[in-house]
């Protein structure tokens, strides 16, 4: 929830600045800047909640703490890349396929009710994908129209 509301605020104040600004409301850049807010953000998070982030992961998977971590830099780099236009359309593609290969580990934490904030089995459980579902499919879109879409597609 937190993660939609921060995308949400971020991209009202995006066009309200834009509007001060540049005497008009840019919505491809309060787009971008509003993913961008949101994936700093979550990538940040990944620091405090490491140890509950890392028992999202399949069991198989080695050293869980590097991936939790890794994958929060990667949250943090995407966000970046979208800020600068001419690396957006790349930032974008590849953060569209990061939306997608991390959505596993938030199944694992619905099927295991996994509170990954405190450590614990104590979430929502399997519901809790009837609102993480649609939230990766807006993440998916939100990334596609204003990263890709409103900045031309990939250069080359």
């Amino acid at each position: 929830m937190k993660p939609l509301l921060v995308l949400v605020v971020a991209f009202g104040l995006a066009l309200g600045g834009t509007r001060l600004w540049l005497g008009h409301v840019d919505y491809a850049w309060a787009g971008n800047v509003a993913m961008a807010t949101m994936l700093v953000f979550t990538g940040i998070a990944h620091v405090p909640y490491a140890r509950g982030m890392a028992q999202m992961l399949p069991a198989w998977l080695p050293a869980k703490a590097a991936w939790v971590y890794g994958t929060g830099a990667l949250e943090v780099a995407g966000g970046l890349g979208l800020l600068v236009p001419a690396w957006r359309p790349l930032a974008a593609a590849c953060l569209l396929v990061f939306f997608v290969a991390i959505f596993p580990a938030n199944v694992i934490s619905a099927f295991k009710h996994l509170d990954y904030q405190r450590g614990t089995r104590t979430g929502p459980g399997p519901a809790y994908l009837w609102f993480r579902v649609p939230l990766q499919l807006l993440f998916l879109a939100w990334t596609w129209y204003f990263g890709l879409h409103r900045a031309g597609g990939l250069p080359g």
